[in-house]
């Protein structure tokens, strides 16, 4: 619920707190003392559209602060987690503020938030009933909402049927798709086969292409690289078919280390170099023995470059096609094969699909007629309950009567026997009003009123809340009771406190009757030092409660027996309160 509402520099208002309470709050105050602001204040805090008119005169800045009391795990305790919002114990503080020069900030639980995120909150926390705001009944789509959550039984249908829906759609997802492969396979099959093919005929190696590179690079450069392998190993081990080369490496290594050899007995570190020229005269032989296995080697058949060449010209094309590398061509091809294989079986897997897709309709055609015939039974118990609501608003002439159809479009197309399916159903819903025996019904947006809307919307949520369907916390009805008086405004009040056992419920009014149901009265009082006027909010008990339901009665709180009449409607409007 809503525990506390600040309005600072707000139009008339200079800085007022609300405390509320559970139950019925009831706001009164004298004409132009500023209840108005207070309800703008509200939807301000809710999202609604900022107006720099509503900030008070030299004033640079209008602030709106609102805390609510919320259980865990609640929506719009969620919902502003998820705009990075902090809640202290399941309480959740809102503030809008409105710059002098219209600009307007919003923050959800001490951190800065879009204005949507206010509206969003508003949406699950607070619903606004006011002479110009009766969205809910000139929404067709609420009409259905109305109608569902009038009566319990249909919440598990709507669900079985959400669920019906959800499995019908995926199942004809999944036909429309190989449908869609079905049409493409034979030229996509043939192409992926061709490809498949030239891989098969090739058989590509995995590396073969960067191998047959490096082959055709010592290929091409057999002479040269000959010629240097000869003359390195002549120079490590010389050669006797040229008495006039010049010593080779092997030689020079072995008078060196045999120089060494007398004379390392007497010298610790010159014997270690002659170890190291030893390590070194290995490693020339084994060098020179190895330049010898690699010339042996280089004897190719001279075919063989040709040979190479026309293969790697071969995997080129086949890289062209399937990827950079004869590896990528590798991959393509598995997934070539398994798409292939999909392709092939999607004909298959179609024809079998669309008997399942039949079933799934048929079960969510008999989900959607189960729905319509509770929904349909129970239209007609809110239609009376309704009825009998508004015959104690000073409406004891108007018929309600809710209407379900079957709808005339939706996601899964009707035929002959059966309507288009949506979302939710198939149906449409039209709660219809008329104003008196013998005139015609019309939906009720258009039927009443603007005050008589308000107590539509009132009955509405009498009923709804009666049956325990309204998730909103809060209620706050603006001047619901414009146009009345007498024992009709003894029964609106009476009707809200009724909707206050079930939800935070608060009203502004300028009937004593209404007020005088209230569990938490808070009368907004105007002073004028002569230069400024200002308002501010009060909570009244008691003797102070006494006197303001007489002002509001007789205009006057001093006389006795205004007060007596006051006293008197307290006692008749809250018998126990005693």
């Amino acid at each position: 619920m809503l525990t506390r509402l600040r309005l600072r520099r707000l139009g008339v208002i200079d800085d007022a707190v609300l405390d509320l309470t559970p139950g019925l709050n009831v706001l009164t105050g004298e004409t132009g003392a500023g209840k108005t602001m207070v309800v703008s204040g509200l939807g301000l805090l809710l999202g609604s559209r900022a107006d720099a008119s509503l900030v008070r005169s030299g004033a640079k800045d209008a602030v709106v602060e609102g805390a609510l009391e919320l259980p865990p795990g609640h929506p719009a305790l969620v919902r502003a987690a998820d705009a990075g919002a902090e809640d202290d114990d399941g309480e959740l503080v809102l503030v809008r503020t409105v710059a002098a020069q219209g600009r307007s900030r919003a923050h959800v639980g001490g951190r800065t938030a879009p204005v949507g995120v206010l509206g969003e909150l508003g949406e699950m926390l607070v619903v606004v009933h006011g002479q110009s705001d009766q969205w809910r009944l000139r929404s067709p789509e609420e009409h259905r909402v109305m109608l569902d959550d009038s009566d319990p039984a249909i919440a598990p249908l709507k669900q079985a049927y959400a669920e019906a829906y959800a499995a019908y759609h995926d199942a004809r997802a999944e036909l429309v798709r190989l449908r869609e492969l079905d049409d493409r396979r034979t030229s996509e099959a043939d192409a992926l086969r061709a490809g498949l093919a030239d891989l098969e005929r090739l058989d590509p190696q995995p590396g073969e292409d960067v191998a047959l590179a490096a082959e055709s690079q010592r290929l091409s450069h057999v002479d040269g690289l000959r010629t240097a392998a000869g003359v390195a190993q002549t120079a490590l081990v010389g050669d006797e078919t040229s008495p006039d080369l010049v010593g080779s490496v092997t030689d020079l290594l072995a008078q060196a280390r045999s120089a060494l050899t007398g004379v390392g007995a007497h010298d610790e570190e010159l014997s270690s170099l002659g170890d190291r020229i030893g390590e070194i005269a290995t490693l020339t032989s084994e060098c020179a023995s190895d330049l010898g296995a690699y010339l042996a080697g280089l004897d190719v058949d001279p075919g063989r470059l040709e040979e190479v060449e026309n293969r790697r010209a071969e995997l080129t094309r086949l890289t062209r096609a399937y990827g950079d590398s004869v590896d990528a061509a590798l991959a393509w091809g598995q997934r070539a094969a398994a798409r292939l294989d999909e392709l092939e079986s999607a004909h298959e897997r179609a024809d079998g699909l669309e008997d399942e897709v039949r079933d799934r309709l048929d079960a969510l055609r008999a989900a959607a007629a189960a729905l319509t015939e509770v929904r349909t039974a129970a239209a007609g118990r809110l239609a009376e309950a309704v009825t009998g609501e508004l015959a104690h608003l000073a409406m004891g002439k108007a018929i309600v009567e809710c209407v379900v159809e079957p709808r005339t479009t939706g996601t899964v197309p009707g035929d002959d026997t059966h309507s288009p399916l949506g979302t939710t159903g198939a149906d449409d819903v039209d709660i219809r009003m008329a104003s008196g025996p013998g005139l015609p019904l019309r939906t009720v947006a258009k039927a009443a009123s603007g005050g008589e809307l308000s107590r539509v919307m009132l009955a509405l949520e009498v009923v709804i809340s009666g049956a325990g369907g309204s998730a909103v916390p809060t209620f706050v009805f603006d001047e619901v009771d414009a146009g009345i008086g007498g024992r009709a405004a003894i029964a609106v009040g009476a009707r809200l406190a009724a909707l206050a056992r079930h939800a935070q419920v608060i009203v502004v009014t300028h009937l004593a009757q209404v007020a005088a149901h209230a569990d938490n009265h808070l009368v907004v009082r105007k002073t004028d030092d002569g230069h400024v006027t200002e308002s501010d909010v009060v909570a009244v008990t008691g003797e102070d409660r006494e006197r303001e339901i007489a002002r509001m009665m007789a205009g006057v709180d001093d006389t006795e027996a205004a007060l007596d009449h006051a006293r008197e409607l307290l006692a008749q409007a809250r018998p126990d309160a005693g």
